[in-house]
């Protein structure tokens, strides 16, 4: 896709660009289950998410004295319904639902978004545990949010433009992630982040009961699972446009391309869960204040005199 012009696809391409996203997520469940069953030495692990969900939907529901119903629905669901949105603005090579001029500002809105939800999920539940677990969650965020956002603008500062169009047609000859290789990393750190992935996971931690999860059962516990494998796909997803040229690639549709990459990027962060241990909150804001925020700036300082020498 040389000239990076995007078409825009009715409404109801809605449908199979969720059921993508469903596929994606049900691999990423599947491997990450495939592996936890590599380490314990045996087999099997790629029926795990069908296993695991018919389980979650024979469980009863669980309410807890003085719940917040409304509000704790709200967080499950909405973390279901985020990853939605993002997808939204993702093309799947020359294809996409929409493509505003906003569409890099859209994607940091959705994942802010996922700061409320992920708190109302364990505070709904009037629980000491699920509470503790989303102010976990917030100090997390609080650390990674902002480098990310400032690894979001590099992108867009070569492009000059926020739309996802824009910034995959700039990539053509090289990609970004070849001189932004910072931005793209700390991108992929504020993935993690926002789908409570990995080192990010104390907000759902066994010293504290599962967290947010703690009170999550039946349909509840699914649906909020869900949308952080949802989240997770979509981040990488959306990792391809902003630095890997979107569909760009020999031979192969940029569909095709899009799919690949999205399962290439989609594996390593599953693979990294193991790699990298939890990160305490405390610990973690010196990392993101002291040594992400700073490398993004600077990146975006680089992105931006390159820019300008480049006329």
């Amino acid at each position: 896709m040389p000239d990076g012009a995007l078409e825009i696809v009715p409404v109801w391409w809605a449908v199979p660009a969720g059921v993508i996203l469903c596929a994606l997520a049900y691999l990423a469940v599947a491997l990450d289950a495939r592996l936890s069953a590599h380490e314990d030495g045996h087999g099997g692990g790629w029926t795990v998410p069908l296993s695991r969900t018919a389980r979650l939907l024979r469980q009863r529901r669980r309410t807890t004295l003085a719940a917040d119903t409304l509000l704790w629905r709200i967080g499950g669901a909405g973390m279901f319904v985020g990853a939605f949105l993002v997808v939204a603005v993702i093309p799947l090579g020359r294809w996409v639902l929409a493509d505003p001029q906003v569409g890099i500002v859209w994607f940091n809105v959705v994942d802010v978004m996922v700061w409320a939800l992920v708190w109302l999920t364990g505070w709904g539940a009037n629980s000491t545990h699920g509470l503790v677990g989303g102010y976990r969650f917030l100090a997390h965020g609080l650390a990674y949010e902002l480098p990310l956002m400032f690894a979001l603008v590099a992108p867009a500062i070569a492009a000059s433009s926020l739309g996802v169009g824009d910034v995959v047609a700039a990539q053509d000859g090289l990609w970004f992630v070849v001189w932004m290789p910072v931005a793209f990393v700390i991108y992929l750190v504020g993935v993690a982040g926002f789908s409570v992935w990995g080192p990010f996971a104390p907000a759902l931690a066994a010293d504290i009961a599962g967290g947010v999860l703690a009170e999550l059962s039946s349909v509840d516990r699914l649906v909020f699972q869900s949308g952080r494998f949802f989240f997770l796909t979509a981040g990488a997803a959306f990792s391809v446009p902003l630095f890997l040229g979107g569909g760009a690639g020999p031979v192969l549709p940029g569909w095709a391309w899009m799919l690949a990459k999205t399962v290439l990027v989609l594996a390593v962060l599953v693979w990294l869960r193991r790699r990298i241990p939890l990160w305490r909150p405390d610990r973690f804001m010196e990392i993101g204040w002291m040594v992400l925020l700073p490398a993004a700036v600077v990146q975006d300082l680089v992105v931006s005199l390159v820019v300008v020498r480049g006329g």
